[in-house]
């Protein structure tokens, strides 16, 4: 995959995923299909789900994980069988990668995942380079790994300000 196309979106603040998304709009404006895979997201709510699928065919959006309780507070047993959701969410990443199946290909969370160790920075630079040339790929999470600032072409750091209202 050309670097050109690689993008992070991180940091401590909120606003990772609505960014992710309002780049996802840019390009469905622009003709190109999007597909978004989430990671360490849980389940939707309906809400949330309602809204997304307004984007359809244009913008898919998908999540393997199956429980809505947050990846830390889950129970040994839990966290395996999430880590075999996740993992095929993973697996489905690197279809669409290697066929093409869409313009831009959004990983949001993705980062998250190298806490847990579930994936390696290794995972995610072959995912960078397995990729179609011509596709874009957004990865979001909260901390920026070391060893993948040399694989992407751009950066982007959400930071959260305290602000003082005395």
């Amino acid at each position: 995959m050309d670097k050109e196309n690689v993008h992070i979106i991180c940091g401590p603040g909120r606003g990772k995923t609505a960014a992710a998304l309002g780049r996802a709009i840019q390009e469905l404006n622009n003709g190109k299909s999007v597909i978004m895979i989430q990671f360490m997201k849980g389940t939707l709510t309906l809400d949330e789900d309602d809204f997304l699928k307004r984007l359809e065919p244009e913008m898919n959006i998908f999540r393997f994980e199956k429980l809505a309780v947050p990846f830390e507070q889950l129970s040994e047993q839990e966290r395996c069988e999430e880590i075999i959701n996740i993992k095929n969410g993973l697996n489905f990443a690197n279809k669409v990668l290697a066929t093409g199946e869409c313009d831009v290909l959004i990983l949001d969370e993705i980062l998250g995942l190298l806490d847990y160790q579930i994936i390696t920075e290794e995972d995610i630079r072959n995912m960078i380079q397995n990729g179609e040339e011509d596709m874009q790929m957004i990865l979001t999470g909260q901390k920026l790994p070391e060893g993948l600032i040399d694989s992407v072409d751009e950066i982007t750091m959400i930071e959260k300000v305290e602000v003082d209202k005395q």
